[in-house]
């Protein structure tokens, strides 16, 4: 049985290894976190899926950007982007444009439908995590944002192409 313990902490568990249990542990919590944002995704606002959510986001964050930016960002196949992608510019979210520095390059922008939706949804997901997170200590929510940082950050090879 695994104890619970602030991250300087070792505890050892009786024919299982630390890190191994703490591993697991995160592993599943992740994916049940993963879940819980897809589900909710939809919620939030009917149109924006989980995914189309983060690919305007991305846009926002970035001013911009081409869908082969996107699709090397994420990791996934161009063709999955291009779907996405058509999807937002048939609900008039994003746009092309011709990029101004080569004319062969079109950049997707936000349009002002999406960046009001973007608003409205990104307002939704904070208002919830407010909520989720309330009753945290502040040194806890500090600690577990530096951890998120910090796992998110690395660039290493993922085995089977998942970015999780």
């Amino acid at each position: 049985m695994t104890t619970a313990r602030t991250p300087d902490e070792t505890t050892v568990t009786p024919g299982d290894r630390p890190a191994d249990a703490a591993v697991e542990t995160i592993q599943r919590e992740m994916t049940a976190f993963a879940r819980r944002a897809r589900a909710s995704a939809g919620r939030m606002h009917p149109e924006l899926s989980l995914v189309s959510y983060t690919l305007l986001g991305h846009l926002e964050e970035r001013g911009g950007c081409r869908a082969t930016d996107l699709a090397a960002h994420y990791a996934l196949d161009k063709s999955t982007v291009s779907r996405q992608v058509s999807a937002l510019e048939r609900a008039e979210l994003v746009e092309r444009r011709v990029d101004p520095d080569d004319h062969r390059v079109q950049v997707l922008h936000l349009t002002d439908a999406g960046r009001r939706i973007l608003a409205q949804v990104t307002e939704s997901r904070r208002t919830a995590f407010r909520e989720r997170l309330a009753d945290w200590a502040q040194d806890d929510l500090v600690r577990f944002a530096a951890y998120l940082e910090r796992y998110n950050a690395w660039q290493g090879a993922e085995p089977g192409g998942d970015r999780g």
